[in-house]
């Protein structure tokens, strides 16, 4: 892998060299997530499993199936390391449910009527929100499986939601990005809506910054091209702030932002993935990979992983971050969070929990 000089105006495009790739799914491979010490891994796919993999060996640990009637769309690992969350169904279910490390307790929330899209737990790791293809976001209470706000009404069917920080606000896109809106969670109230199908998007994630002032999300504000553009919006307004990071040609299909947000990593259906100065918006280093989806960095953004999704050939990649790169960037390295995980979906019967079906 051939590294960018950080002077130069515009990096060049060079090839992304995976140190470990994960296989043995059946299936496209939706959404992936980083254990809190960066040591493991959690995938979801259309296989209807979820896996957990070591990061060191480079293996599969462990398999869990029928985790859903349908195809897995989410995964998340709550930042205490205590929860792992998946979410996914079909056109007439969704599945939504929380299994605790270490005791295997798996918890559902019901409430949805359609696929769960994707899921995002909130950072002091006691709220649970989830979108669905019925049209709605739900927030629920992780401890205790029950919904605490919503269900918060969309146009069309929800892509992508983030918790704001102080956990006071939720941000949706929806059908693909052509409805931006913004929620105030204790009032249950729309503070903002922005789209009604007048702009072209794509499911990538969405980030809030300053201090959840703004937030991220990839578009085209015309119907015609695509979501090839990553802008940052005034939460209040939804207008757009500062500079958009250009360069992609085709849909971004995957979005990370670091802990501290000074590097963004962006993937395409260009066929490349590209990192960015979150602050200045320059383009740091440009990649070529084939099929990039899901993308997320390690917690302590010396890592990126992506998934590639062809016909028979499912797999995550893990590459290193250029060092220049993280150096440029100032990411500061995260403290690991040391705990054993033991992933176990198995049935437990207590006075307050009922017996599970796997």
């Amino acid at each position: 892998m051939v590294c960018v000089p950080m002077s130069k105006a515009a990096a060049t495009t060079s090839i992304l060299t995976p140190s470990i790739t994960l296989k043995g799914h059946g299936g496209w491979i939706r959404s992936i997530s980083y254990c809190p010490d960066g040591q493991q891994m959690i995938s979801g796919s259309d296989d209807k499993t979820v896996r957990q993999w070591d990061m060191k060996a480079g293996k599969e640990i462990k398999e869990a199936r029928g985790v859903c009637e349908g195809r897995v769309w989410a995964v998340a690992i709550s930042r205490d390391g205590r929860w792992i969350v998946t979410g996914g169904g079909d056109w007439n279910s969704a599945q939504l449910k929380a299994c605790e490390i270490g005791t295997g307790i798996v918890k559902t929330f019901e409430g949805h009527s359609e696929r769960i899209n994707c899921i995002d737990i909130s950072m002091d790791n006691t709220l649970l929100a989830s979108g669905s293809e019925d049209k709605t976001t739900r927030i629920w209470n992780l401890e205790t499986g029950k919904l605490v706000a919503g269900p918060f009404e969309s146009l069309i069917w929800v892509g992508a939601i983030r918790l704001s920080t102080n956990s006071k606000k939720l941000a949706v896109t929806s059908n693909v990005g052509r409805s931006f809106e913004v929620w105030d969670i204790q009032s249950q109230k729309l503070d903002v809506r922005v789209g009604e199908y007048e702009v072209g998007g794509t499911s990538a994630p969405i980030f809030w910054t300053n201090n959840n002032e703004n937030f991220m999300a990839a578009l085209n504000f015309t119907t015609d091209d695509d979501a090839s553009a990553i802008y940052e919006f005034d939460a209040s307004t939804l207008e757009t702030v500062g500079a958009p990071f250009e360069g992609h040609t085709k849909d971004v299909t995957g979005l990370a932002l670091s802990f501290y947000h000074a590097l963004l990593v962006s993937a395409s259906f260009d066929n490349t993935i590209k990192l960015w100065d979150y602050e200045s918006r320059q383009l740091l280093a440009s990649f070529n990979v084939q099929n990039p989806r899901a993308l997320i960095l390690s917690p302590d953004s010396r890592q990126l992983a992506y998934t590639t999704n062809t016909k028979d050939d499912y797999k995550i990649c893990i590459c290193n971050t250029p060092p220049d790169v993280l150096v440029h960037t100032s990411v500061r390295i995260q403290p690991s969070i040391v705990r054993v995980l033991t992933f176990s979906y198995r049935p437990v019967h207590t006075k307050s929990q009922p017996a599970v079906f796997y």
